[in-house]
């Protein structure tokens, strides 16, 4: 048995810290500072942590390299497992004709680019963040936006200003996974809590996407639609995140919202129209009803496996049948008050995995688009080809988290941050923000500092669930900011080399979503404490 000790370093709390944070501080310094690229800063960080795991805080050679493998397995199964089918599934209806027709479909909703701005950088973004994610949206969306009519620098600021909120819940709720790995809450308090903070950012962005579009004048003629599309996807946010299914939020959301918008416009219209291009352009031809089903039918697909699954003969039978838990071999570590710490436990749920439904759903997608199973099975190594540097990134994170947590480097960290008693509330969401704006990725800011957060509210009085979400909900602020999500949407309109530009543009809008969500979180540590779910423990 291995037994944590809080101060290692000269019996020193700061000291120990000061140390302990070496490992985030190389993390950062190399992403930011040097544009060392992501998968080797995250192995040399990775590295670090182990040497201070066995010299510093005196776990044993085998269990440390243990928890490496450990995280390496989570980032695999379920984080690598959802991002990998996801974006699959996507790739599989870019394969063929019905992706085009399926963004043919809302670019002729209307010639008007604030209301463009709604359907595709909101809604039809949020749609792809949350199977695709990792730039996909932004990169997407601002194509789209620039074919439009729309002038490059505004489309990637709009593209980039709206892939917010989807964030958190992206990817099939990644992000909601990975704080579940490293903390040990409930999977349903964290979804819940991260679902009673995001639609409030959700609620605003529309509105400020048109005046982005179009200044005052924008928000002016245009707001009833910005209003009632921020209204529908928080809302429809907060239900799914709370009372159904995490992993189908975002899809849940954007479809809503796209069906809202679309009915809305048969009865209402700007008094103005903001036009494609300086003299306009005719509006696209809209496709017929057949082609439309045809275009949505992965995305409905994917609806109905995961509705299935959650029915409660299928949902328990998965549960027998498709879960397996075991202790990881090799750990056996406890705190320092003797109480076993969370992350040596595995679940192996590999028939009611997200991923395995997504799986599912692809092949359905390959039946119903009757492609060819060898292109199927190309297209899923090309996917594989394509993250093969992300999962090199995810799992050394996963592993550098595993060996932090485990090892006690992290909750040495959370202890001292713990000193600022209750302006603590305030720090954990800059500390969220700070993570995603230099990773690039919500699931790695939560895996590097999702327990930092619990044992800081823990050891403050904080609710651990709150803390932990607001990492997550707050972190989505910072990816407008992210080299890799500003190197994207430059690329994506023919800008290369003005993400400096965007940053500056960008950075106003970032900080002013991060000040309105703090003083939510903080008001949900005291007035609105009820928000917070009841189940967890440390309320």
């Amino acid at each position: 048995m291995f037994q944590q000790d809080p101060d290692p370093i000269a019996a020193s709390l700061l000291i120990s810290a000061l140390v302990a944070a070496i490992p985030i501080v190389l993390l950062f310094v190399l992403l930011g500072v040097f544009k060392v690229k992501a998968p080797f800063a995250g192995l040399a960080a990775l590295a670090v942590a182990i040497v201070l795991a066995i010299a510093g805080w005196r776990m044993p050679v085998v269990q440390t390299l243990s928890a490496a493998g450990a995280g390496i397995f989570y980032g695999i199964f379920p984080i690598l497992w959802i991002l990998v089918n996801a974006l699959w599934v996507y790739k599989l209806t870019v394969a063929t004709p019905w992706s085009e027709v399926f963004g043919r479909t809302i670019r002729s909703v209307s010639n008007d680019l604030r209301i463009l701005s709604i359907l595709v950088a909101f809604c039809f973004g949020a749609l792809l963040e949350s199977l695709a994610g990792f730039g996909a949206p932004v990169a997407i969306s601002a194509a789209m936006l620039l074919a439009a009519g729309m002038k490059p620098l505004k489309a990637a600021m709009v593209s980039l200003l709206a892939n917010t909120a989807p964030v958190a819940f992206g990817a099939l709720a990644a992000p909601i996974f990975a704080l579940v790995g490293v903390t040990g809450l409930p999977l349903h308090d964290l979804a819940s809590m991260a679902g009673r903070q995001t639609p409030f950012i959700a609620a605003l962005v529309p509105l400020l996407l048109v005046f982005l579009v179009d200044g005052r004048r924008g928000v002016r003629e245009t707001w009833p639609v910005a209003v009632v599309a921020g209204v529908v996807f928080a809302v429809v946010q907060f239900v799914t995140s709370n009372f159904f299914a995490v992993e189908l939020t975002d899809v849940f959301a954007a479809v809503a919202t796209i069906i809202v918008v679309l009915l809305m416009l048969r009865v209402w219209h700007p008094r103005h129209e903001v036009s494609m291009g300086p003299d306009g352009e005719p509006p696209v031809v809209r496709p017929t009803l057949r082609e439309i089903a045809m275009s949505v039918a992965p995305y409905a697909v994917i609806i109905t496996v995961f509705s299935l699954a959650q029915l409660p003969a299928i949902k328990g039978w998965l549960g027998e049948v498709g879960t397996v838990t075991f202790r990881w071999p090799g750990l056996d570590v406890v705190n320092a008050a003797g109480d076993p710490v969370a992350g040596q436990d595995m679940h192996f749920d590999h028939l009611k995995a997200t991923g395995t439904l997504l799986f599912i759903s692809g092949l359905i997608t390959v039946a119903l688009y009757r492609i060819r199973p060898s292109l199927a099975a190309r297209t899923y190594g090309a996917t594989v080809k394509q993250l093969r540097w992300t999962i090199v990134t995810v799992t050394a994170v996963l592993g550098l988290s595993f060996v932090m947590n485990l090892s006690g480097q992290t909750s040495t960290l959370g202890t001292a941050l713990a000193s600022a008693g209750g302006f603590f509330v305030v720090l954990s969401p800059l500390i969220g923000w700070i993570g995603v704006a230099i990773t690039g990725s919500d699931t790695a800011s939560n895996s590097l500092f999702g327990q930092l957060q619990v044992t800081a509210a823990a050891a403050t009085g904080l609710p651990p669930v709150l803390m932990a979400a607001a990492n997550s909900s707050a972190g989505v602020l910072g990816k407008m900011l992210s080299l890799q999500n500003l190197a994207v949407a430059s690329a994506a309109v023919g800008l290369e080399g003005s993400e400096n530009q965007l940053f500056r543009k960008l950075v106003p809008w970032s900080l002013g979503l991060l000040a309105l969500i703090t003083v939510l979180i903080v008001l949900q540590s005291s007035v609105l404490l009820w928000m917070v779910p009841t189940s967890v423990p440390g309320r």
